[in-house]
């Protein structure tokens, strides 16, 4: 029985995978590779010192500036392609993932806040905590944080951290990509011929200005929520959680400091139980 569930779950994650190539992505994630490179070709194009250093074969800063580029798309289509922790089946994952068995039930104590795991209307399974049901991965997904459409992908508990670090490494890229398009604007005697001499780069200028905002305020939120060891959806959905309703304004059951939080997301690769650490039973990843 075993052996017939590890071959479901690796059909099942090729399958989806082959969607999320060939599905509604592929246009997203064309378009965000197509801009990528065509700004940065703008910038080598233009009177940059990216260029200026190229024609004096001072090659180094430019080359670390196209990897550090090409180290950003391949991060986008890791998290983009990569399973976010979606909830397969009763007993693939909980049997055999999270341990929440009937012998694991039996050991959460009754305490006012015990809760029963509920059973998705949509895909049927039952959902581990913190887990919800995505209406366009049409999948439950583990600690799920939000459906992300700028890489047509979920955000949970196997590709948070990824996303994060994409979008450190993506902030980077385009703050140093708006420190060398500023670089290279020109000076003219009138706005007009300004205009047409500076017109592409300060379109890409513009373009990366906007991205660097929204990348900066994503990741800073995310850093935010990451410290405090909970999720976009529970933060903004609170009072509509089953098992977070009951708390109080400030209190966060999963919460177990700021160290910790920061050190079990970034650094504990397992998947954790957290009917445990909910239940004040201890955080044994599994």
């Amino acid at each position: 029985r075993l052996e017939q569930n590890k071959f479901f779950i690796k059909k099942m994650k090729y399958a989806r995978m082959f969607k999320h190539v060939f599905g509604s992505g592929f246009l997203v994630r064309t378009a965000h590779v197509i801009l990528t490179w065509v700004i940065t070709l703008i910038l080598f194009l233009h009177d940059t010192d990216l260029r200026k250093q190229e024609e004096t074969r001072e090659l180094t800063l430019p080359v670390l500036f196209v990897l550090l580029v090409l180290v950003s798309v391949l991060l986008y289509f890791a998290v983009s392609l990569m399973d976010p922790g979606f909830v397969l089946s009763d007993d693939c994952d909980l049997q055999f993932t999270l341990g929440i068995a009937e012998e694991t039930q039996d050991m959460i104590p009754q305490t006012t806040k015990s809760i029963r795991l509920r059973r998705c209307g949509h895909c049927l399974v039952q959902q581990p905590m913190r887990s919800k049901h995505c209406q366009t991965c049409q999948h439950c997904v583990r600690r799920y944080d939000h459906h992300c459409p700028w890489i047509e992908n979920c955000i949970g508990e196997r590709n948070h951290r990824w996303f994060v670090l994409y979008l450190a490494v993506q902030l980077v890229v385009l703050l140093w990509g708006l420190y060398m398009a500023w670089s290279g604007f020109s000076h003219a005697p009138t706005w007009q011929l300004w205009l047409r001499t500076n017109g592409v780069l300060l379109g890409a200028a513009a373009v990366v200005a906007v991205l660097s905002l929204t990348v900066l305020l994503l990741l800073g939120s995310h850093l935010y929520l990451v410290s405090l060891n909970t999720t976009t959806w529970e933060f903004m959905s609170r009072h509509r959680i089953s098992y977070l309703k009951h708390c109080g304004v400030d209190e966060n059951p999963f919460d177990r400091g700021t160290l910790r939080n920061l050190w079990g997301f970034f650094c504990v690769w397992e998947l954790v139980v957290w009917e445990h650490v909910y239940f004040k039973q201890g955080n044994d990843p599994i």
